[in-house]
This record gives structure tokens, C-alpha cells and sequence, in this order.
């Protein structure tokens, strides 16, 4: 992330261990508020669950580890993609729509 992130703490963890933590809190995070949804965090922050699973795999298989895109979506969603999507997932809003594909037309995308 950063060079000068310093590679251990005063605990003994280093970088990718804090990391790892970060992560995981992040993941919780996400699944603890469900009612936001892809599309909102799409519009606000340029990424969404689906992006992080994407990485996810991205990472495994940069480390040897394959993973395909449902089980990487499993992992972030904790649950099957599907599942959420009937339980969760909301139909986007015409003002949603409208945000999103101006936010994907002024990026360079990902």
C-alpha cells in the first residue's frame, strides 16, 4: 500500500497482517448493512461488493490459489450471489441509474 508503512507493529504484526484485518472489518462492515446497495456504493465510491470479489479472486490467483467469480462472491457476500441478490438486492431507481451511468462515463473504469 504504502513504502513507508512501517512492517511491524509494537504487537509484532506486520503489513499484510493489519491488512488482512483491515479487510476483514471491511467485510463485516458491509455485511452488517445490507440495506446499502451496490449501485449506491458504486455511484459513491467507485467500487461495490462485486469489485471486491472480483479483486479477491484477482489476488488468489496472483498467489496460486484459484478461485472462481461465485466462490470469490460467496466469500464477500457470505452467502451465495444469488441468495443475496433475491434477499437483499432492491430495483435500482431511475435517479440511481441515471447517477451510475454518469459516474461510468467519467471514469476511466476498472
Amino acid at each position: 500500500m504504502t513504502e513507508d508503512f512501517p512492517k511491524h507493529s509494537p504487537q509484532g504484526g506486520g503489513q499484510e497482517a493489519i491488512e488482512a484485518a483491515v479487510f476483514r472489518r471491511l467485510v463485516q462492515h458491509l455485511d452488517s448493512r445490507k440495506d446499502v446497495q451496490n449501485i449506491d456504493l458504486m455511484n459513491l465510491a467507485g467500487f461495490c461488493r462485486n469489485c471486491l470479489s472480483k479483486w479477491y479472486a484477482q489476488a488468489s490467483s496472483e498467489a496460486g490459489v484459484e478461485l472462481d467469480k461465485d466462490a470469490a462472491r460467496e466469500i464477500i457476500y457470505g452467502m451465495p450471489y444469488d441468495e443475496w441478490k433475491m434477499r437483499y438486492q432492491l430495483e435500482a431507481t431511475p435517479e440511481q441509474q441515471a447517477a451510475f451511468a454518469a459516474q461510468q462515463a467519467g471514469s476511466s473504469g476498472e
